[in-house]
C-alpha cells in the first residue's frame, strides 16, 4: 500500500462482531481493514474525505466488508489476493466515469467485499442504530440527519 508520510491511516477491526462507521466519520483516504468471522461497514461517501484515490488494505478471514460509495466511484480490485471462495459483489458498477477511485489490496480468505452505491448505500446506512441516534440528534437540534446522506449539510 502506498501512502504519504503525512497521510492518516484509519484502522477498522471486526473480530467476531459487526463494526459500522457511517456518515462523516473520517477525513482519511487510507484504511487498514481486518475482519475475522465478522463484518465491517465503511461509509466512504463523505465530502470531508480529501480528494484523490482511496486505498483499503484488506485482511479478511471468513468475514465481510461492505463499502458505501458515491454512485460515480470506481473500484479497483486487482490488488486483492484470494484464498478459497470469495468475491467482490458490485451489483451496479460506477454510473459515470471520472469519479473517485477506490483501490482494494490485501488478502481475502473465504470472505467477500460488498459495494453499495446510491439508494442501496442510503438504505444500508438507514438500517442502523447510528441512523436512529442521528435522527434523534437532528430532531433535538432542529437540523437534518447526515448518516443516510453525508453530503447533506443543512
Amino acid at each position: 500500500m502506498t501512502q504519504n508520510s503525512t497521510a492518516e491511516v484509519v484502522r477498522v477491526h471486526a473480530d467476531h462482531t459487526m463494526t459500522k462507521h457511517l456518515g462523516n466519520w473520517t477525513t482519511a483516504r487510507t484504511f487498514q481493514v481486518r475482519t475475522r468471522r465478522g463484518a465491517a461497514v465503511i461509509d466512504l461517501r463523505s465530502p470531508e474525505i480529501a480528494d484523490g484515490d482511496i486505498e483499503l488494505d484488506l485482511d479478511i478471514d471468513h468475514g465481510m466488508v461492505k463499502l458505501l460509495l458515491p454512485a460515480d466511484a470506481t473500484v479497483d480490485q486487482w490488488g486483492i489476493q484470494w484464498t478459497g471462495a470469495g468475491k467482490v459483489k458490485d451489483g451496479e458498477g460506477a454510473k459515470a466515469q471520472g469519479g473517485r477511485r477506490v483501490r482494494l489490496t490485501g488478502r481475502v480468505s473465504g470472505g467477500e467485499v460488498r459495494i453499495h452505491r446510491g439508494g442501496m448505500a442510503i438504505l444500508s446506512a438507514m438500517f442502523s442504530r447510528a441512523y436512529l441516534e442521528d435522527l434523534k440528534r437532528a430532531h433535538r437540534d432542529g437540523a437534518m440527519p447526515t448518516v443516510d446522506d453525508p453530503t447533506r449539510t443543512a
